[in-house]
């Protein structure tokens, strides 16, 4: 069954079916008011505008089967999207950073500076652009979600059962998922546990910023030291939780910010790397492990550093001393 448009007038009424289940609110809208800038979709959920059975909710509330979503009429701009027949031969920007695909999921090396999706200020991120690149597929939804500038591992659902059966796995903590990433100063620990609790708000702006809180959400991640330099140290992160920006909040917070964060990291510091070649943040989703959501079957998908991370480490110099 589609979903099913309740009323025809300025107002919409729409039925949440199984392509929405569970998914955020704030995502629901932005699918289907396209070109309106995130900042007023949460302006509209927080102003009551938008209603769940008739009842207010929260932008990070998840739909249920059967929901009624009202939709206020907003003016929306038309998306700037190119059809896929208008791709110049051989141009494809995503096919050719698949690291595995089957009949059921995709792992997707994730360029750094592209968002998981569309939104405000953005015409195509990689699940429209994997969408255009890949018609044939009826189905393609993002399984989780990686930062802007992050690079890396991501996975894309092409069945429901798919989507559904990894969601169960992250959240019973069954997918493994480890990165790579450079901090500010000398790591002490060989080996640490971190378990802080993260407490997300989000701005009026519709920016998420989140901190170190006591009433905040469980959050475990675990750092491995991989290799020391002068003043930096490259480490393996595990994530045990996924809460948004944990290790960018959980390294920060411990006063070893991750080189090149924008919003958590040392603002000084990343303009004296962005001079030396680190242009972004140096984060990067270098592997996940997981039961295949249908088969079984263990999996590792891994994604090789990339090259200007990998450019700038060889400009640092090793600490010798350890």
């Amino acid at each position: 069954m589609k979903m099913k448009d309740l009323e025809k007038d300025s107002v919409r009424r729409v039925r949440v079916d199984d392509s929405a289940d569970n998914q955020r609110l704030d995502n629901f809208l932005m699918a289907r008011l396209k070109g309106v800038p995130k900042s007023r979709i949460y302006k509209l959920v927080r102003g009551g505008e938008v209603r769940i059975n008739g009842g207010r909710v929260d932008v990070g509330y998840r739909l249920k089967l059967g929901d009624e979503v009202r939709i206020p009429p907003v003016r929306t701009a038309e998306p700037v999207i190119t059809p896929a027949t208008h791709l110049p031969h051989g141009g494809l920007r995503l096919l050719p950073n698949v690291l595995y695909r089957d009949d059921a999921l995709i792992a997707l090396n994730k360029p750094a500076g592209m968002a998981v999706h569309g939104g405000s200020g953005i015409s195509r991120g990689v699940i429209e652009q994997m969408r255009l690149e890949l018609p044939e597929c009826r189905y393609m939804e993002l399984v989780h979600r990686l930062d802007r500038e992050t690079s890396g591992v991501l996975l894309i659902a092409l069945k429901r059962r798919a989507l559904v059966g990894l969601h169960a796995a992250m959240r019973e903590g069954r997918i493994e998922k480890r990165y790579l990433t450079l901090v500010a100063g000398r790591w002490p620990n060989p080996l640490q546990h971190v378990k802080l609790p993260l407490h997300k708000r989000v701005t009026d702006e519709g920016e998420k910023r989140v901190t170190v809180r006591d009433e905040g959400q469980a959050a475990h991640t675990i750092f491995r030291r991989l290799r020391q330099f002068e003043a930096f140290t490259l480490l393996e992160t595990e994530l045990k939780t996924g809460r948004t920006h944990q290790i960018r909040v959980h390294a920060s917070h411990l006063g070893f910010p991750i080189a090149g964060d924008d919003k958590y990291g040392d603002f000084e510091l990343n303009k004296r790397l962005a001079k030396q070649g680190l242009k972004r943040m140096f984060l990067h989703a270098a592997r996940l492990a997981f039961d295949h959501p249908i088969s079984g079957e263990r999996m590792q998908v891994e994604a090789p550093l990339p090259d200007d991370l990998a450019r700038f480490l060889d400009t640092l110099k090793t600490h010798h001393d350890d």
